[in-house]
């Protein structure tokens, strides 16, 4: 086989390998952006909703995270079937990240986190960000309940850095 083919070959194959994304902002704010231009965020569903189509959004509600441990407002109130962005704004000097679920799963992610403070991944359904930035999560709320929002950083969850969210 001659180089050519060899380097087009060794090229394709890099190009299928899944691309890592850090818990970092960066890495989850390209992968946002490029998921809200191309529409492709995965669409699993959660006990607390899935992935919004941002084409779709009925609401736009900011939620302030402060280095006092705490989200302003506390409290949302969803209807059923609403998407909703939630715009996360770091109004503290470090990172907040705001992660939706329910509280048994935030919970026991925030202990995997203690354990593991650079654990990778990325989903629609959280947002990392920096001091002074913003980042959002389109959400479809297509489940009725009661469910939390929280900052999973280590010592953030345990300082009571939670919200509550009641899906009717």
């Amino acid at each position: 086989m001659n180089r050519t083919w060899t380097f087009l070959l060794l090229s394709a194959g890099l190009l299928a390998l899944p691309a890592a994304h850090a818990h970092a902002p960066s890495a989850h704010q390209a992968h946002h952006a490029q998921a809200e231009a191309t529409e492709q965020v995965a669409a699993e569903q959660k006990d607390w909703g899935m992935a919004g189509d941002p084409k779709k959004v009925q609401r736009t509600i900011e939620i302030r995270m402060t280095d006092n441990m705490r989200f302003t407002p506390r409290q949302l109130n969803i209807r059923l079937g609403e998407t909703v962005r939630l715009v996360a704004v770091n109004a503290g000097q470090v990172l907040h990240e705001i992660v939706l679920g329910t509280p048994q799963e935030l919970k026991a992610h925030a202990e995997m986190m203690k354990k593991h403070p650079g654990m990778e991944h990325d989903e629609p359904y959280m947002a990392h960000v920096n001091a002074g930035q913003k980042g959002a999560i389109v959400w479809t709320f297509n489940r009725a309940g009661t469910f939390e929002f929280a900052c999973l950083i280590p010592g953030h969850f345990e300082a009571g850095m939670i919200g509550r969210i009641t899906v009717k």
